[in-house]
């Protein structure tokens, strides 16, 4: 990643850590045992490794450097904006993966998400350098592929591009927080409990990310119309769609 898109993701940083009240996003430090945190750390890192691994042999990565930078700077900015959710001591918030793995891929997608979380982990205290895997493993891996599964195959049947998008944000968003669900779960539950304790996180989750997650279709809509009405030479070779938008 290059300078200025690292400037842009720190000053992202120091805007979002202005405001005096904070709240605990994502999976927290702490939070996942030991082994739990070792885990998802083993489960993640193949993702991460294959991003790294095709950025350095992408013939054109001095297109997709840029973009990925951008697409880091947005991951982090969308998903800091929580909402407090009470029931269950955490945030609910937007996490972008969608969006970017529209516009850049899943794979570089996942690069851009475990970025922006390593950062708010070291400056805002959001999620946890030991919860790193499971916070990319959520909202990374599944955000990410789950939006783009929903694109593809909704691209693939003639839906308008501005629908796919939608529609994309949407899933994305809450198949991250089912599988944040999924990773507390398997955690903590006790013998017997898993079910009870994912469906209680689960719902616990419903009356914020519900909304959120239809805003966040919205905002992928908005951003994928944007960009391919505007400079289709960003996304051509990721989103071989007809032109009816």
């Amino acid at each position: 990643m290059n300078i200025k898109s690292t400037t842009v993701l720190l000053t992202a940083a120091i805007i979002v850590a202005l405001p005096v009240n904070a709240h605990a996003m994502h999976i927290t430090e702490g939070i996942l045992p030991f082994n739990w945190a070792v885990l998802w750390f083993a489960v993640a890192a193949p993702f991460v490794a294959l991003g790294l691994y095709k950025l350095k042999k992408d013939r054109t990565v001095g297109r997709i450097k840029p973009l990925l930078g951008m697409m880091a700077a947005a991951v982090f900015i969308v998903s800091c904006m929580p909402v407090p959710v009470p029931t269950a001591g955490t945030c609910s918030h937007p996490a972008g993966t969608a969006m970017a793995a529209i516009l850049i891929g899943p794979v570089y997608s996942i690069l851009a998400a475990a970025v922006a979380l390593l950062l708010q982990a070291l400056f805002l205290a959001h999620g946890g350098l030991s919860t790193w895997g499971a916070n990319i493993f959520s909202m990374g891996v599944i955000g990410s592929l789950a939006g783009f599964v929903v694109f593809k195959g909704l691209t693939k049947l003639n839906v308008s591009i501005v629908i796919a998008a939608f529609f994309a944000g949407v899933l994305g968003d809450w198949a991250t927080y089912a599988a944040t669900s999924f990773e507390l779960a398997s955690a903590l539950h006790g013998p017997g409990e898993f079910y009870r304790l994912f469906s209680a996180i689960l719902i616990a989750f419903v009356p914020t990310q519900l909304p959120l997650g239809i805003l966040e279709g919205f905002m992928t809509a908005g951003a994928v119309k944007f960009l391919y009405g505007r400079r289709p030479e960003l996304v051509g070779g990721l989103v071989r769609v007809k032109e009816g938008v």
